[in-house]
């Protein structure tokens, strides 16, 4: 199975969340989308810890298995199409998380998160994880 995390999921992985580690350790394909590093650093950046922080995230990010997913013209249009259908039902969700959804659809990978929201996107799957 190809994972995408949320970056609510790499936090409780890094936290030693049982449940977040024992997946994130046995898939054989994780992507990280952009706006979850965005999210992450901006997050390091509002607390004490930037610098370990950064070292434990760039040492994830180097695992052979972990992929950095980029915005293209394929998650803008898968984008879009999350956007209207969520407007169309009345159900608008956070930006980012749209984001993080449309990168997940083009790589056919399951999202990973502990955000319920998530679940609203039915173009996309998810795997909802619980502290």
């Amino acid at each position: 199975m190809k994972i995408c995390l949320d970056t609510c999921a790499y936090s409780q992985f890094k936290r030693g969340n049982q449940t977040a580690s024992d997946l994130v350790s046995k898939a054989r394909w994780v992507g990280m989308p952009v706006i979850v590093l965005g999210e992450l650093r901006t997050g390091f950046r509002s607390g004490k810890y930037f610098d370990r922080n950064e070292l434990e995230l760039q040492a994830f990010l180097n695992n052979p298995v972990v992929h950095i997913l980029d915005v293209d013209e394929i998650a803008s249009s898968h984008y879009s199409e999350t956007v209207a259908e969520l407007r169309l039902a009345g159900t608008p969700i956070p930006t980012n998380d749209i984001w993080v959804a449309a990168i997940a659809i083009r790589e056919g990978a399951v999202v990973v998160t502990y955000d319920g929201h998530f679940k609203l996107i039915h173009r996309v799957a998810t795997h909802l994880l619980s502290i």
